[in-house]
């Protein structure tokens, strides 16, 4: 639950549900300045109901605390911030309304979100259809910031990629776990899996292993017994899962329930307290490349923490981490920018270099992609903590 401290920013917070309607982008028009009087509006999309919740709302409370933080410390070239989130539901159609309705009619100098690859893909279109620079925390899919051969002009991450989240478990799979042998689970509804399954099955075959089965289920899939008994009989010695923290525990249950004892690997996607209260212990052994470790001694990292915690009550997932970094890179780019306009904010989001995050030391590549390591969180006692740190290079 939130402190007393936080009364102020809910109060400038505000929040509001998608109307329903063509989420169409509109013409190009004059870049949207998001600045009334001595505030300057940003906005967040975010799925802050529906299967992937825990995701908007660690998110939302990472750009919360940046936010905060920034308004006490004079805001933006003088001026305070106010956040305005918009609910995409977990549904990509809602994220593409929810960041046609902030560009087009509230105008924000800057569009937060989203998290999962499928809902950013929807926003990406309108952010660069409108000239609103688009800073997405958490979406890891190459096509978010690269469409074809061309890069988004007005699309930015602060994470890394699944090329190379997909490297880090595959090498993870092989050099520390010693497995040469491994089957895939993809979720066939949503492009961050798709694609994570991909880039971790080339790494492992260019490494020597062998992917002896590629099984495929729906986000909202309840049974996953048909595909388990398949994978069963090809005895792998881990299996894959790139999935949603919901999808994967329950699948792991019922791995267990089939007598089969090998450790799950998977995604940043695992990374929510409720892939521990539904998986009750069946994942333990299993591991996850993740953003961040709230248990690294970094100074940086240890009062982030603590100041999350004071604020929400609760530890910062790796969503809330990047939540955090998306909106004060954000904030360092309007600062460095010689105007408030989509163009200038652009460019310097594009000049970003060495900004000390949370989640790492970012930079800015070309292709407006965030070069940063990746960790590996390791489950037991139905709980993660960290194993190894993965760099880029």
């Amino acid at each position: 639950m939130r402190t007393a401290r936080f009364a102020t920013l809910a109060a400038l917070t505000l929040a509001a549900g998608c109307q329903r309607k063509e989420p169409a982008p509109a013409p190009a028009q004059a870049p949207a300045a998001g600045v009334v009087g001595d505030k300057i509006l940003i906005g967040h999309v975010a799925s802050m109901t529906g299967p992937q919740a825990t995701f908007g709302t660690s998110t939302d409370n990472g750009i919360k605390l940046a936010l905060e933080e920034r308004n006490k410390q004079g805001g933006v070239k003088g001026k305070q911030l106010v956040l305005k989130t918009l609910d995409d539901q977990g549904k990509p159609e809602e994220a593409a309304v929810a960041a046609t309705r902030l560009a087009v009619q509230d105008r924000v100098s800057v569009l937060l979100g989203e998290v999962a690859s499928s809902r950013s893909l929807a926003m990406a279109p309108v952010a660069d259809a409108n000239q609103v620079p688009m800073v997405t925390p958490s979406s890891t899919n190459p096509r978010v910031t690269k469409d074809g051969g061309k890069v988004r002009p007005f699309v930015f991450r602060v994470c890394f990629i699944d090329p190379f989240q997909g490297t880090v478990m595959a090498k993870y799979a092989r050099e520390n776990l010693k497995v040469s042998k491994v089957a895939i689970l993809r979720d066939v509804s949503n492009d961050y899996s798709v694609g994570l399954a991909d880039f971790f099955a080339a790494k492992f075959k260019e490494l020597g292993g062998e992917i002896v089965s590629d099984q495929s289920y729906k986000d909202d899939d309840k049974d996953f017994k048909a595909q388990l008994t398949a994978i069963k009989g090809k005895a792998p010695q881990a299996l894959y899962v790139p999935g949603y923290y919901g999808a994967v525990a329950l699948l792991a249950r019922q791995v267990r329930e089939l007598g089969m004892k090998q450790p799950l690997l998977g995604g940043d996607g695992w990374d929510s307290s409720q892939l521990y209260e539904i998986a009750k212990g069946a994942l333990d052994g299993s591991a996850f490349s993740n953003h961040y470790s709230q248990e690294n001694p970094d100074p940086v990292i240890q009062d982030f923490v603590k100041r999350y915690k004071e604020g929400f009550g609760q530890i910062p997932d790796g969503l809330a981490a990047t939540g955090y970094d998306a909106a004060r890179i954000a904030f360092a780019a309007m600062d460095r920018a010689k105007d408030l306009t989509g163009p200038s904010i652009r460019e310097a989001l594009e000049q970003t270099r060495d900004f000390r995050g949370v989640t790492g030391t970012i930079s800015i590549d070309a292709d407006h992609n965030a070069v940063k390591p990746a960790v590996v969180l390791k489950i037991q006692k139905n709980a993660a903590s960290y194993e190894t740190t993965i760099n880029p290079y």
